[in-house]
């Protein structure tokens, strides 16, 4: 055994042995390693045919070490941040991105890849493999391998650039979060909050050693305040602290602003697409996308606008109507629009989150989550408590098939300090086939969700609940693969614009009755959620629905256009498009010192950079894919199984329009989403 835990192997990570100084130097030693023996990989190779044997399967090898090591330090720098880990993370970036670049324009591997397609082995490949080899085969020509050797070190200054960039952008909004808190001796500027959320700021004083309570810009604390607070000015000011995070306003403004990373970054990915002989970013984008073009993309964002923008007109003339008549509110401002809209739905459906919340005690609705999969798919669940655990607050599970375990995942729930906001689902390992030995696939599901208070379970609103459905339908697509190839196992080799079909799929279970009465159950009593609870539910699911899609829309137009036409934008030019986009299909006011885009890390520090048209695009797969449960009944085993064995076990195994033909027998419609969203345009 060596002295650097990254080094060793194991089935999970070391978690308790890992330490920022192993960082660096693991990943330059693996790094070289996986040179040299790459290197001499393809000297071999020159010597006779490529086979799968002696080309691919040792370099998947080689990959999945590095990531074996990558993938925990990657996970902590976003769930346990502090500042040793997250310099040790930032050069560590670096050496990886030139490497990815190295291997990207290596030709000689490049010739061997193609000398295996081209070669004799190819007629032996089954179709996994094949797809693996023809994925290889386009990556290497977006690196570049084909470019002179000037414009090859160009890209690669480019990749290690952005890679660095996007690490700063989102260290930059995660401490912009962190430096804003707003510390009150009592309640009374707190009035209309629910106790839970009293709770959560009293328990976030106490943290700090503080008596009364401290509101933060964590979505635990944020959210309450911006749907509850009777406070108009204090509203105002949680909401202006929040939407001029990381920017050039604000209370902590031009300290952490992020607008020269967000310049950086369109000018060097519009010179990368174009070195590679694409005309835009967004045309670069689209290579590796179920979507064929630009004009398709905007054609289906604006044909979705079309529909729906009236729609949300008169919602949104109907919540100024209410918010005039019932609260006094005349000219209803950004940070009103919460609130009322909460009112709003309280009056109209008399239910509120925070009426549901007892009915979702967080270990009841884990519980029902594994009884939903149970059911659908014939799989178990059992919890390793023994399992190495990188904080308490996290478990590790077990997925069985026959007594059997196939598979494994962290749950890690709960929002703390040094944690990055969101929810997201990522790879610990990867389902692949070596030596015939099987490497079980291993996933992290991480949330933000309010922490149980004293020895109260957690209770979760019902978009907390959907939130954790949805991440977790990102988790059966790592862990139900029976791929066996590591670059098409799981969400690998997935389209970009496809991958959110299991996620959205798994949240229509927490709109059913069927699935409602295995999730929900009262926190004091375990009673199932009352009918006329469940119809207040179901009757407000679609409040406010049009307007719902169109931000959405708007954040995809917005990050479509500005990748598509926009060369080297200024931080002025970007507003302007924001501006121009907004006022094309927004319908609530905005405030003039709102810089929405320099906290929009799924496109600049995330993977949707002129993709985030992908969350509609797959919306509409996976409504269409759900219209199929309604039909046969939700829990129906034949659909089950075939979703399973054409969705999710495939992987990137095909094309994803082939599979979802596969499953449903046709094109996909546009309809199902139109009709579940409650767009009467359908």
């Amino acid at each position: 055994m060596s002295t650097n835990p990254l080094l060793d192997a194991h089935a999970l990570p070391p978690f308790a042995e890992i330490q920022p100084e192993h960082v660096v130097p693991a990943i330059e030693t693996l790094l070289a390693e996986n040179r040299e023996a790459i290197d001499a990989l393809v000297a071999r190779a020159e010597e006779g045919a490529r086979t799968w044997e002696s080309l691919a399967a040792p370099l998947e090898a080689l990959n999945d070490r590095l990531s074996r090591a990558w993938s925990p330090v990657s996970h902590l720098n976003g769930t346990m941040n502090n500042e040793a880990l997250r310099q040790a993370y930032e050069t560590s970036l670096g050496l990886l991105s030139d490497y990815s670049t190295w291997l990207g324009q290596h030709e000689g591997l490049f010739r061997a890849w193609q000398a295996l397609k081209d070669g004799p082995a190819w007629e032996t490949l089954d179709e996994g493999q094949r797809r693996t080899v023809d994925n290889a085969l386009r990556d290497f020509r977006l690196a570049g391998v084909d470019l002179p050797p000037e414009q090859k070190r160009r890209y690669g200054e480019i990749q290690s650039r952005l890679s660095s960039l996007a690490n700063t952008f989102s260290n930059q909004l995660l401490d912009a979060t962190q430096a804003w808190h707003l510390d009150l001796s009592d309640a009374d500027r707190l009035a209309g909050l629910p106790d839970s959320a009293l709770d959560t700021l009293a328990a976030n004083a106490r943290a700090k050693g503080r008596e009364g309570y401290r509101l933060t810009l964590d979505f635990p604390s944020f959210m309450p305040v911006m749907t509850h607070a009777d406070d108009r000015e204090l509203r105002r000011e949680v909401y202006t602290a929040f939407v001029t995070r990381a920017s050039d306003r604000g209370p902590n403004a031009g300290e952490f602003d992020n607008a020269p990373i967000m310049e950086e970054t369109l000018a060097l990915r519009h010179e990368l697409a174009r070195l590679l002989g694409f005309a835009t970013y967004a045309d670069y984008s689209l290579a590796t996308k179920m979507a064929e073009s630009p004009r398709q993309v905007i054609g289906f964002l604006e044909d979705l606008a079309q529909r729906a923008v009236p729609q949300a007109r008169e919602e949104f003339a109907d919540l100024q109507a209410f918010a005039r008549d019932s609260l006094g509110l005349e000219d209803l401002q950004p940070w009103d629009v919460g609130y009322a809209s909460e009112k709003l739905r309280e009056a109209r459906f008399a239910i509120s989150q925070e009426e549901l919340r007892p009915y979702f005690p967080a270990p009841r609705v884990v519980d029902g989550l594994f009884r939903v999969v149970e059911r659908l798919y014939g799989v178990s669940f059992e919890e390793d408590a023994s399992a190495p655990r990188y904080h308490p607050d996290v478990r590790y599970f077990r997925i069985l098939e026959d007594g059997t375990p196939i598979a494994g995942f962290y749950l890690d729930l709960y929002a703390r300090e040094g944690k990055r906001g969101g929810a997201w689902m990522d790879e610990c390992r990867v389902r692949r086939l070596e030596a015939g030995e099987l490497q079980l696939p291993v996933a992290y599901l991480t949330c933000n969700f309010t922490r149980p208070v004293g020895d109260r379970p957690a209770l979760l609103t019902h978009d907390e609940v959907t939130t954790l459905f949805h991440e977790f339908g990102h988790g059966l697509h790592h862990m139900l693969t029976r791929q066996t190839v590591a670059d098409i196992s799981g969400i690998n080799g997935v389209a970009w614009d496809a991958v959110e079909l299991p996620s959205q799929f798994m949240e229509n279970y927490c709109w059913e009755r069927e699935g409602l009465d295995l999730i929900a159950g009262h926190v004091d009593t375990g009673e199932r959620l009352p009918d006329d609870l469940f119809d207040k539910l179901l009757a407000a699911k679609n409040f406010q629905s049009a307007m719902g899609m169109v931000r959405q829309l708007e954040f995809s137009l917005f990050d479509f256009r500005l990748h598509q036409e926009q060369a080297a934008p200024s931080a002025a030019d970007i507003q302007a498009m924001l501006d121009e986009v907004r006022d094309a299909v927004s319908v609530v006011p905005r405030a003039d010192f709102n810089r929405f885009q320099n906290g929009f890390g799924h496109i600049f520090a995330g993977g949707y950079a002129a993709g985030y048209y992908s969350y509609k695009w797959a919306e509409v797969l996976s409504a269409d894919a759900w219209s199929a449960f309604e039909e046969a009944g939700i829990f129906d085993p034949e659909t089950g199984r075939r979703f399973r064995t054409e969705i999710l076990e495939r992987g990137g195994s095909r094309d994803a329009a082939e599979l979802f033909r596969a499953f449903r027998g046709r094109e996909p419609s546009v309809e199902p989403l139109l009709r579940h969203s409650g767009i009467r345009a359908a």
